[in-house]
């Protein structure tokens, strides 16, 4: 059985009489998946090779699934001025995210929580997000091995030089950013905090079958790819 107490970005949920909100135990049991957390610069390809692997992994017949930043963005982390045409401007200032320090951290954290759930499931959850700041992706580790084991989060760095991001630049973010019409973008006014020890390693400016079947690679030496 399960600990009574789920953790959350490294916090406990106590399971008390005062508390408003507790942790219910489902009844059944399933294998945990894992989380593959892709993280690079804008332009370094996470996407594409995410989405490579996923193909890779739906073909033999294992579940999986990924969660890209810029469709999270659309809905459960979508902006102020996405919310606001629905939910008024109070609602929307309130819970839309932008960009700044503090956003990313909650953009992070929410897909976090989700990227466990799925976890959970059985999934083999793919994310797809710059995710910038080391902090903020051992908040997510932390959490992810906490509710199962030490393998359970696999780190994937899609190394690609900025000059590379810039020459394929397929949002224009770069151009703007440049142009002195977008501030914060990561890489350009904004930092990216590059992985100490990711799991594996991609040369971003490799092709796109070559590095996603190193993920392969990873997930079968580590026994991953277990039938589900």
């Amino acid at each position: 059985m399960r600990k009574a107490n789920r953790i959350y970005l490294n916090r406990y949920i106590p399971m008390t009489e005062n508390t408003l909100v507790t942790w219910h135990e489902q009844s059944v049991q399933r294998p945990r998946g894992c989380v593959i957390w892709f993280t690079g610069l804008s332009g370094s390809g996470k996407s594409t090779v995410a989405n490579s692997v996923d193909m890779m992994l739906h073909e033999a017949n294992h579940r999986s699934f990924v969660l890209d930043g810029d469709n999270i963005r659309h809905g459960l982390n979508a902006s102020r001025e996405i919310l606001e045409p629905v939910h008024g401007l109070e609602f929307a200032t309130r819970f839309g995210l932008g960009f700044g320090p503090q956003d990313r951290e909650e953009n992070i954290r929410r897909i976090g929580c989700v990227a466990d759930i799925f976890c959970s499931s059985g999934t083999i959850t793919l994310t797809a997000f710059v995710s910038p700041y080391r902090s903020d992706r051992d908040r997510v580790r932390a959490m992810v091995v906490a509710n199962g084991n030490a393998s359970d989060f696999v780190e994937v760095f899609v190394d690609t030089p900025l000059e590379i991001c810039e020459q394929r630049d397929p949002k224009g973010l770069y151009a703007k950013a440049r142009a002195g019409e977008l501030k914060g973008l990561t890489g350009i006014d904004a930092p990216y905090e590059s992985p100490s020890n990711p799991e594996v390693h991609l040369d971003g400016s490799a092709p796109v079958a070559q590095i996603a079947h190193q993920v392969i690679e990873y997930l079968e030496s580590n026994d991953k790819l277990r039938r589900q």
